[in-house]
Parts: structure tokens; sequence; C-alpha cells
């Protein structure tokens, strides 16, 4: 992972050398970008190098490529879902909304006006990047069939991930009303396709593997990446702040229509505190009522289940002949972590 962090700071070096011949305005959007790719996971191109390598890929230069064409495409996402959320902090600091918004308020500039520079930044970097991860796919030095092989599933990632996204905001907003099995699917399009399957089947790609290997670290990925946004949906309610840095109130806020609130909403219990769910103005008083209904009316546990059966049938696709044993074992091991993660 040391050459995934030394390549995507020489990408956005070289975008900011570039960028300072077009304004301070210009270079500060990419100093700003470059700032919000730093401190996650690194998710994605550890599955992509885990992928390749445990497929015996022997091509690490462009393996590294493909990594941090997947973690750019990531931090766009993030950038655009800032935007969607109306949010202007992440991990604790201002993001690239509430940057450029402090910036124009320093300037006196109208809270109104403030908001639209902060958006406008964020859409424009999202928009770069998600430009720049295609690119970097397209410049690989691979045959043809492998690069069109691997556009396509970053195209596929691109499409799936952006009907997870509306599903998402059309449940939050109540333009639709979500069943379970919607809430579920919104999870897997939204998550599951470009943060896990994607990176996965890229990986195997490029590094030659053959059809029945691909289609069941495809399968393990999906299954493994609704787990995790599970996971991810249980920490927005339950999780420790401080361990987590996520608030446990935004999703309430918010009315985040995830599987442990559609299960909960066709019980008895949810009809108590329906209608504290989804206000802006929500207390932390009124947010321990909303959690305790979840589990007094058993959506905390039904979640879980949900988790360990995703992760136990991630783990049972990757029992076919075509995975090497030894990925098998890694992404088994990987995917352990995944029940009663704490962050």
């Amino acid at each position: 992972m040391v050459d995934v962090e030394h390549r995507i700071r020489s990408f956005f070096a070289g975008r900011l050398d570039d960028a300072a011949h077009y304004g301070s305005e210009y270079e500060h959007l990419w100093q700003a970008a470059s700032r919000a790719s730093a401190g996650g996971k690194r998710l994605r191109p550890m599955l992509v190098l885990v992928a390749h390598g445990g497929v015996h890929g022997s091509d690490a230069a462009q393996a590294v490529e493909l990594a941090v064409a997947f973690e750019l495409l990531h931090t766009a996402f993030l950038l655009h879902d800032d935007v969607i959320d109306g949010d202007e902090v992440r991990r604790g600091v201002p993001n690239v909304v509430g940057e450029f918004g402090l910036d124009a308020r320093r300037r006196a500039i109208s809270e109104a006006r403030a908001e639209q520079w902060g958006r406008t930044a964020a859409i424009l970097a999202g928009d770069l990047l998600i430009h720049y991860s295609q690119s970097l796919v397209a410049r690989l030095d691979v045959d043809r069939d492998t690069r069109i092989a691997l556009l396509d599933v970053l195209d596929r990632g691109v499409f799936v991930t952006a009907a997870g996204e509306l599903a998402d905001v059309s449940y939050s907003v109540g333009v639709t009303e979500p069943r379970l099995t919607d809430a579920l699917d919104m999870t897997e399009r939204k998550t599951a396709a470009y943060s896990f399957e994607a990176p996965l089947i890229a990986g195997a790609i490029l590094g030659g593997a053959d059809r029945e290997c691909i289609r069941a670290l495809g399968e393990y990925g999906r299954l493994l990446g609704v787990a995790f946004q599970l996971g991810d949906d249980l920490l927005g309610t339950f999780g420790a702040e401080g361990v987590t840095g996520k608030s446990v109130v935004n999703d309430l806020r918010e009315g985040k229509e995830t599987p442990l609130v559609s299960f909960a909403r066709a019980t008895d219990e949810w009809a108590r505190v329906d209608d504290l769910f989804g206000r802006p103005d929500l207390s932390p008083k009124e947010a321990d009522r909303l959690r305790s209904a979840l589990e007094l009316c058993g959506a905390r546990a039904f979640v879980e289940s949900l988790v360990a059966d995703h992760v136990r049938d991630a783990v049972a696709a990757l029992d076919v002949a075509a995975v090497p044993a030894g990925l098998a074992s890694q992404l088994e091991g990987f995917a352990g972590t995944c029940i009663g993660r704490a962050s």
C-alpha cells in the first residue's frame, strides 16, 4: 500500500502544478480534493491489490494504477455525497463544501452564496476525480481486451452506484417508501458494487484470472459489501462516536431509510417513535428513544444476523477450485473482520 499512497500523492502533485496556471481558486480546489483523499481506509485499493496478487498477477505497477483509480472514484463519490446530504464536515474537519463555504464567509459573502460556492467546488472536484479514475484505467499499459474489460467494470460500478444513491435519496425525502427488500437492494447498489465487487473483479482481470474465479470473487464482493454497509448502518446508530469518527445522530435526523429502519417500520414499537424519525432538530434524548425502539422491536438483532449471514455466504462463494487457496484464505480472514466491528 506504500506504492498506492505514493502514487496518490504524485497524482495530486501533478494536478496542482497544472492548476496553478489557472488561478488561485482552481489551485485551491485541487488542494481541497487532495485533502479529501487523505485519511481513508484505502479499502478499495487493498482489494484490487489482494485480488491481483492472489491470482498470481505479475504487473505490480499497473495494479497500483488500477488501485489508485478506484480510490479516486471513491473520493469523488464522497464529495458528491456531501453535497447531496448537505454535510460540511467529514472525519471531524471541514470537507470541500465546508472549506470553500468558510472561505466565502470570511470574505463577507452572503450565507446563500457561500453555500453555493461550497457545493460548486465539491461537485466540480467530484466530477474531475470520476474523470481521472477512468483516465487512469484507459491509460493502463495492458492489451486492448484487458483495458476494455477493466473500463467496463469501472463503468458498471459507476452506473449501479448512481442507481443506489438515487434510491437512497428517494427513500429519505419520501418520494418512495421502501420495503425491506428495496432497502437491501439499495445497500448492494450504493456500496457493494463499487467498493467491493468491482475492485475485486478488476484486480482479478488484470491478474489474468479465469471466468470462474472472477465470478466467485464478484459474488464474494457483492455479499461482503452488503455486510459491510449493514455494519456501517449499525455503527451510524449504535456506534461510539469517539471510535468511529461518525455521528450517531445524523442518520436519525436525516431520516435514512436503512434496512434497520425498514425492518422496524413493520413493527408496533416503531409507531411510538415514528414522528421523531427524520426531525432535523432531533435531541440526544429523542435519539435515545429511537435507538431503544430499534432494539426493542428486534431491528438491531435482525440486521446483526443479516451481517453474519452475508459474511457466511460470502466466504462460501470462494469455495470453488478456480479461486487460489491462498487468496480464499486471505479473503476469508478479511470477511471475519466485518462481524462486530467497532469502526
